[in-house]
């Protein structure tokens, strides 16, 4: 553990961003995974409304500093071409 103020501080602060991003990830880990559940079945407009809410999942995370900018690119683009691969 830190011996002085400041050090003590950042550890606090550090310890809250932690929690914090923790549940960010958890949440778009959950979009994604419903998502990749909705593929499985035959509503492809259920899934693409999906697709809507987990892009903007990652989005958000991104905004967050949670993901970096082309790591969500790449989310993304991958879960677009699971909706398309079962569109056509």
């Amino acid at each position: 553990m830190a011996k002085s103020k400041t050090p003590a501080k950042r550890a606090r602060n550090a310890e809250k961003a932690r929690v914090r991003n923790k549940s960010y990830k958890s949440a778009l880990k959950t979009g994604i995974k419903r998502f990749e559940l909705s593929l499985t079945g035959d509503d492809v407009d259920a899934s693409r409304d999906i697709l809507l809410k987990a892009t903007s999942l990652i989005d958000k995370s991104v905004s967050k500093g949670i993901l970096h900018k082309n790591n969500a690119a790449r989310k993304k683009s991958r879960l677009t071409k699971k909706l398309n691969s079962i569109v056509k």
